[in-house]
């Protein structure tokens, strides 16, 4: 439906969690806003990672987000990266149900040593090396993986790299991620009232003439693509995490001069799927050897690296 400033809802009632698809017609670009709360909050505060760590994981899953939200079979988006830098890895798995879930690897002695330094920016934390998003359609389909160089950039900049290499196509992408201070209701300090993290994001891309994307099928009006991408430079990282300004309103505020179109939102949450059972399952495929190497003062412990939920086995139990 055509969007306009009034139909966007106010104050505490923003909806949270979701992906906005949307079209600005005039501008011939097709897009996607982000909007995470307690998913992107359940995440990082599972871990208890540094702060700078945290920001980088949380661009990491409104990216993943962004790009996955693009699937229209059954299966998973995965967002990896492997550099040299003190944060060596992220992990972001999302499922086309829109579950989310990551987790990041990294030295905490050279995130200490940058921030000490006032050097925690993304592209020092990184490093150079890569990053690697697969589409995985399920066991008995295909996989399909893009990899793009990380060379002392930031993941913003990467995705962009990837789509100009890889689909040749105009985009614009942009995500934030920030704590905003949640206060318990009547005002009140107490146990409600905590810094929780946010995360958002924006992507536009220009239309093909079957309303689909690819570089041989563009539509020819680049002065259209050129305001769209103009506008969307201006949205700023705090309209991205507002929690009080609808993703509605801040599209409708970026693109309402060109006739901009919102679509039904998807939800996004978080969710691990390791159990009990799966990780048993995982290590009764190992031999007696392996299960004997394992244990540990007569357990073996097993700690979920997305969700760190730990789980202790009796060895006997798996043999």
């Amino acid at each position: 439906m055509e969007i306009s400033e009034t139909d966007a809802p106010l104050g505490r009632n923003v909806p949270d969690d979701l992906i906005l698809p949307f079209q600005a017609d005039l501008a011939g670009a097709s897009g996607r806003l982000v909007r995470l709360g307690p998913a992107v909050d359940e995440i990082l505060r599972g871990h208890d990672y540094p702060e700078p760590v945290c920001k980088l994981l949380g661009e990491a899953v409104a990216l993943t987000a962004l790009l996955g939200a693009s699937l229209k079979f059954e299966g998973k988006f995965i967002f990896q990266t492997r550099t040299g830098g003190p944060v060596n890895m992220l992990v972001v798995n999302y499922r086309s149900s829109g579950e989310l879930r990551g987790y990041a690897g990294f030295d905490a002695a050279g995130v200490a040593a940058l921030e000490n330094s006032g050097e925690a920016d993304p592209a020092g934390l990184l490093g150079e090396g890569h990053l690697a998003m697969t589409v995985d359609r399920g066991p008995d389909m295909e996989s399909y993986q893009g990899v793009v160089a990380l060379e002392n950039s930031d993941l913003n900049q990467a995705a962009d790299a990837y789509f100009r290499q890889s689909e040749q196509l105009p985009t614009f992408i942009r995500v934030a991620v920030a704590r905003h201070y949640s206060a318990a209701k009547g005002g009140d300090d107490g146990a409600e009232s905590q810094w929780r993290w946010r995360a958002g994001g924006l992507m536009l891309q220009h239309l093909t003439r079957e309303g689909g994307h690819g570089a041989g099928e563009k539509l020819h009006d680049d002065d259209g693509w050129r305001r769209a991408s103009i506008l969307a430079a201006t949205v700023e990282d705090a309209e991205l995490v507002d929690p009080l300004l609808a993703p509605e309103r801040l599209i409708y505020r970026l693109f309402h001069e060109e006739q901009v179109r919102a679509f039904k939102p998807k939800p996004l949450t978080f969710h691990c799927g390791c159990s009990a059972g799966r990780v048993k399952a995982m290590l009764e495929s190992f031999g007696g050897d392996e299960i004997k190497d394992m244990t540990r003062d007569g357990r073996i412990r097993v700690t979920c690296e997305f969700c760190n939920t730990r789980y202790d086995f009796n060895p006997r139990e798996l043999l």
